[in-house]
């Protein structure tokens, strides 16, 4: 049904450019990665991916135009243990698929696509519909099939409107995977205020709770979602996020989640500047509505500093209060004429509670080394 959504709408704004400017665009991203953890039990991994990108483009009078995009995830990869055990797993699927008519002050999006809003970079409660992990140099992440609106006014303030179908997967930090069959919607209103901006979000969708351990099962349970964020440059960058995810059936501590995040980030006058950003997330979750019963604290930070204009080093840390848990993640990237370079040493506990992980990106846990190339076209 989605598909046919998509096909339908595509054909109706086919209709209106017959006598427009085209544009036709074909690029692509290929990466080899491999990496070595010695505490797993298959401590090697190597594999490859490609996503080629078609973008169509058609612009019209007044400021409006057509696009269109479509890319393909093409990936494959082995994880083992050299005369002894190997895993492989290969997939090809839909990265992006949409189409988007745009206006001065307004565009509407239809397909599968990437959205992404929210102020927070590292500990992120408003990642609501990707999976971005933050250590993943390329930031991939899974799109959802949708209809998405946004109108934009002349003192910045945006209003998105937003609706859903067909996903099925959990995302950023959900608690539990959607019910697919159930459309989802939902919207969001940002607006400056004196040195930044504050913005109110509202999502509604139908969760599934049968994947989860020691908590009742229920195939549909109504979720509602609330988020408020804000930032401001007060000569550092200050912000703050929260989410509240209320579940209308009792699924125990389970049934309400909320998330605080508040950050800094400043750029100091070493070298060629180096760029430091801290936040501190309190998640908790409790069968009561506004609740603490269960909660538990993650503390993150990232430190930038370019080396010239070819290389560029980055380390993430994370450090979770409860569990005494470490996470370390360091990049160094190197930019040749056509290809760039990745070295990745890390180390990871095996659960990264509150720590989003991309299913696209290998993630294991111990010490490991990553490396990776990849090439644009």
């Amino acid at each position: 049904m989605k598909r046919k959504l998509l096909f339908c709408f595509i054909c109706l704004l086919a209709l209106q450019v017959a006598k427009a400017q085209r544009k036709v665009e074909f690029d692509g991203q290929a990466s080899a990665f491999g990496s070595y953890s010695p505490d797993n039990q298959l401590p090697l991994f190597s594999g490859g991916r490609y996503i080629p990108e078609l973008n169509y483009g058609v612009e019209l009078d007044s400021g409006k135009a057509f696009e269109f995009e479509a890319s393909v995830n093409i990936a494959g990869s082995v994880f083992f243990q050299p005369f002894d055990a190997a895993s492989w797993n290969g997939n090809i699927s839909p990265y992006r698929l949409w189409g988007r008519y745009t206006g001065k002050q307004f565009e509407v999006r239809a397909g599968l696509q990437k959205i992404d809003f929210g102020v927070a970079t590292l500990l992120r409660p408003l990642q609501w519909f990707n999976q971005i992990d933050p250590r993943d140099p390329l930031q991939l992440t899974n799109g959802v099939y949708g209809l998405l609106g946004r109108y934009y006014f002349l003192n910045n303030a945006n209003i998105w409107l937003w609706g859903l179908y067909g996903n099925e997967k959990a995302r950023g930090l959900d608690a539990s995977e959607t019910y697919a069959k159930h459309p989802e919607y939902g919207g969001r209103f940002q607006y400056p205020v004196p040195r930044g901006e504050i913005a109110l979000s509202y999502h509604h969708r139908t969760a599934d709770s049968r994947t989860l351990v020691d908590a009742p099962q229920f195939e549909q349970v109504p979720e509602d979602r609330y988020g408020l964020d804000g930032k401001w440059d007060v000569g550092i960058g200050l912000w703050f996020e929260v989410s509240h995810i209320h579940k209308r059936e009792n699924l125990g501590a389970l049934t309400n989640q909320t998330l605080l995040n508040v950050g800094a980030d400043y750029t100091f006058g070493i070298g060629s500047g180096l760029n430091v950003v801290a936040e501190h997330l309190i998640m908790g979750y409790d069968s009561e509505a506004v609740g603490f019963d269960n909660r538990s604290h993650i503390t993150a930070a990232t430190l930038a500093y370019p080396l010239g204009f070819f290389d560029h080093i980055s380390t993430i840390f994370y450090y979770n209060w409860p569990t005494a848990d470490f996470t370390f993640f360091f990049n160094y990237e190197h930019q040749f004429n056509k290809l760039v370079g990745y070295i990745m040493p890390y180390y990871s506990p095996p659960v990264q509670q509150g720590i989003q992980e991309n299913n696209l990106v290998n993630a294991t846990s111990g010490p490991g080394l990553r490396l990776m190339l990849v090439y644009n076209h």
